[in-house]
């Protein structure tokens, strides 16, 4: 149990488990308590017209100027030699489902006595699941498209699902309503910042789960299958027992009635 993210593994993941825990208790759920009653659905499918603005030369080296003075840290914007440029984004992670990350399991050399330096690793997986309000920062460029800040991402985390598992979307907040809009793989999350400003409540990005309508059942892997199937399972036991129970004090009301 982490002192600091209240993350909770098994004694023996701790060492395969590389989190940023930093930060106070609570760092990041500012606005988890009213989240869930701002964000209603309101996804948008097409980007508002100050995100399809096109930027000359001057415009953007201006932009930048503007960008670098109303942020009160040290992850600035820079023009480079050749017309791109570089800076942060923050990146909170929200996932619902568990992530799975590498494990090796050494075999044992069949010759007691001897090192067996050749032994070979068994390739096996660990899944569990990320704190509420992990946050990350990536350096990237102005071309950086969102597909390769999830694939980022997901090596920060050593994380070995299929990116198709996964979406970024852009967030925002205006009439006290949130509004999420998933970015298409060629769009570029900085471009978007720096038209933003540093303002999180005018853009903020979100890594999410890539809910599509239709689940993609082929990126997933066998033991990753068989799990969901137990978990259907147990999900329809509770829910016949909550159905059973629901009926049971119904009937036993009618009898006391009568």
């Amino acid at each position: 149990l982490s002192p600091d993210c209240s993350f909770t593994c098994h004694y023996r993941c701790r060492a395969l488990v590389r989190l940023d825990c930093s930060g106070p208790p609570g760092a990041g759920d500012e606005d988890d308590g009213t989240e869930q009653a701002l964000e209603k659905d309101t996804n948008v499918d097409e980007p508002g017209e100050w995100e399809k603005a096109e930027l000359d030369q001057a415009q953007v080296e201006q932009r930048i100027k503007e960008y670098n003075s109303q942020i009160n840290s040290n992850l600035f914007m820079s023009l480079n030699k050749d017309g791109s440029y570089t800076g942060f984004i923050k990146v909170q992670l929200k996932l619902v489902r568990p992530i799975s990350v590498p494990a090796t399991k050494r075999v044992p050399s069949l010759q007691a006595g001897r090192p067996g330096p050749r032994a070979q690793g068994v390739k096996r997986r660990t899944s569990f699941y990320l704190p509420k309000g992990t946050v990350k920062h990536l350096h990237i460029l102005s071309h950086t498209r969102a597909s390769e800040v999830i694939d980022a991402l997901l090596r920060k985390f050593t994380v070995v699902d299929n990116p198709r598992k996964f979406a970024l979307f852009e967030r925002s907040e205006k009439d006290e309503q949130v509004y999420l809009r998933k970015l298409a793989d060629e769009e570029q999350p900085l471009r978007l910042r720096l038209l933003a400003g540093p303002s999180e409540k005018v853009l903020s990005f979100v890594l999410k789960e890539n809910e599509t309508g239709e689940v993609n059942w082929d990126a997933f892997t066998l033991p990753e299958l068989h799990n969901f199937l137990r978990i259907l399972q147990r999900e329809e036991e509770e829910h016949v027992r909550q159905l059973r129970h629901r009926y049971a004090r119904c009937r036993q009301k009618m009898q006391e009635v009568l």
